[in-house]
């Protein structure tokens, strides 16, 4: 009997984190949007009247911080998000041959990462770049960036909204696997604040702008000792409408006179309560399906890099893993900060809060979002 190769250990050799310079309070968010809500409420004040049209709710800080855990958030630009004329952010116009503004994003989360990982782009040879929304359809953002770095091999883009980070980590460790890379880039240039709805008080806060890179290898190859090995992965899809945009290439071809379409239906919309009732309990049974699968105890689990979306949402997701609320230290929360970066979130989690833990810690990065989507990364530190 001839027997067959071991399939090789996957490791993460580095992780890279870039964010806009550019942050905006709570309050200042609640600033713009009750100058704007005003204004709007005044304008279609004989439409409200005659019951049309609902009045806007005018936003709170109490409420954003009660709603989500969120007081900050990173964007691109500030100017027009807090514009109560605009209230969507006010970006330059690039030509073909200026490098795009999500590879431009990239280039340093991935440069931080390859440092990590002890590599140099002409080491990269294949490059996945998964998030909510690309800039365009073609060419790919991930050739792009491929060029700007110089980077070698193949590179493609992916949307599976916020779980685009650990989908793309299981389509990397696959190529790994079968030989196909051996030194591959996942990068999560998030540019939320484009498709965020800032009109709207149950939306406004949600979002913000950040790019993570994480470098994955085969163990054997890999030149640095930090590495994270890939246990395993696991995803899973199941279609919902309840978190959804359609903005896409056939909008234009939809229109027809006399027919306006909802431009809020163009961008980030979602039915947050029903969501949260039906989003949590699917993750919380993924993690202990794929735990249980791997022979591995949920309280063995040192660590819960969780996607960072709500804090009640991931306070109750671990609760469903651990039977408990689980403290700061096992689910730490970088939401506060950064808002919902939608993919990128869990890997800031990894990338900001894992340097405390040993050899032999186990941990679960954890993505969830738009589909519905879920996608877990369990990992041993080595």
């Amino acid at each position: 009997m001839i027997a067959r190769p071991t399939a090789p250990d996957i490791v993460i050799t580095g992780t890279g984190l870039a964010h806009p310079p550019h942050t905006v309070s709570n309050a200042e968010l609640v600033v713009s949007l009750t100058e704007a809500v005003t204004i709007w409420n005044e304008a279609h004040a004989d439409a409200i009247e005659r019951g049309e049209l609902t009045a806007r709710a005018v936003p709170d800080e109490e409420f954003i911080l009660k709603a989500s855990g969120i007081r900050s958030r990173y964007v691109m630009e500030k100017e027009g998000v807090l514009d109560p004329s605009r209230m969507r952010p006010l970006l330059e116009h690039r030509s073909e041959d200026q490098l795009g503004i999500q590879a431009e994003m990239a280039v340093p989360a991935v440069m931080d990462a390859l440092a990590q990982a002890g590599r140099v782009p002409a080491d990269v040879d294949a490059i996945i770049v998964g998030c909510s929304n690309l800039q365009r359809a073609y060419p790919a953002v991930s050739i792009e960036l491929q060029d700007a770095i110089g980077a070698g091999g193949w590179a493609y883009d992916m949307n599976v909204a916020c779980s685009s980070a650990t989908f793309s980590m299981q389509a990397a460790a696959d190529a790994l696997r079968s030989g196909t890379a051996k030194c591959v880039v996942v990068v999560n240039p998030e540019i939320t604040s484009g498709h965020n709805n800032f009109e709207l008080r149950d939306f406004h806060f949600i979002f913000g702008d950040a790019c993570t890179a994480v470098v994955m290898e085969r163990a054997d190859d890999a030149v640095v000792d930090d590495t994270w090995e890939v246990l395993g992965t696991k995803l899973a899809t199941q279609f919902s409408n309840n978190i959804r945009n359609d903005f896409g290439f056939l909008n234009s071809s939809e229109a027809r006179p006399g027919i306006e379409r909802d431009p809020h239906e163009l961008i980030f919309r979602q039915r947050g309560q029903q969501v949260f009732k039906e989003v949590c309990p699917m993750v919380s049974a993924h993690i202990k399906d794929h735990l249980a699968a791997l022979d591995l105890d949920a309280q063995e689990v040192r660590r819960f890099w969780l996607h960072q979306a709500n804090l009640k949402m991931n306070q109750l997701i671990a609760k469903g893993v651990l039977g408990r609320v689980p403290d700061e230290n096992e689910a730490p929360v970088v939401l506060d900060e950064f808002a919902n970066t939608s993919s990128a979130g869990s890997v800031i989690a990894f990338h900001r809060h894992r340097d405390d833990l040993a050899s032999g810690d186990l941990g679960v990065i954890c993505s969830f979002g738009a589909g519905y989507s879920v996608g877990s990364i369990i990992v041993r530190k080595r």
